[in-house]
């Protein structure tokens, strides 16, 4: 079984920036992507970003070139820095770990922009 323990959520003005961490723990394939999922009020959980084991990143096209992810293979730990932030972006915010045979959920971190 995995864990997956997420951080750094809040609320913040729009135009700030917070930064959401992700620590897993577990029985842990090597070959893995770990991500984050926004579920804003009223709708569906959807894709903000996420990175494989080998580094390469996918971002939803609203929040490109203003979030970052990254993620320490040694530490099994992933981090969304996310800057300028928008009202649209409130939600809460799941760290996802899937592999070719199982996927995992963190237990949400809630994120507020305010106007």
């Amino acid at each position: 079984q995995v864990q997956l323990v997420e951080s750094g959520g809040g609320s913040v003005q729009a135009g700030g920036s917070l930064r959401l961490s992700c620590a897993a723990s577990g029985r842990l394939l090597r070959i893995n992507t770990m991500g984050w999922y926004r579920q804003p009020p009223g709708k569906q959980r959807m894709l903000v970003a996420d990175i494989t084991s080998g580094g390469t990143a996918n971002y939803a096209d609203s929040v490109k070139g203003r979030f970052t992810i990254s993620r320490d293979n040694n530490k099994n730990t992933v981090n969304l820095q996310m800057n300028s932030l928008k009202p649209e972006d409130t939600g809460i915010y799941y760290c996802n770990l899937r592999t070719i045979i199982e996927n995992f959920w963190g237990q949400g971190t809630q994120v507020t922009v305010s106007s």
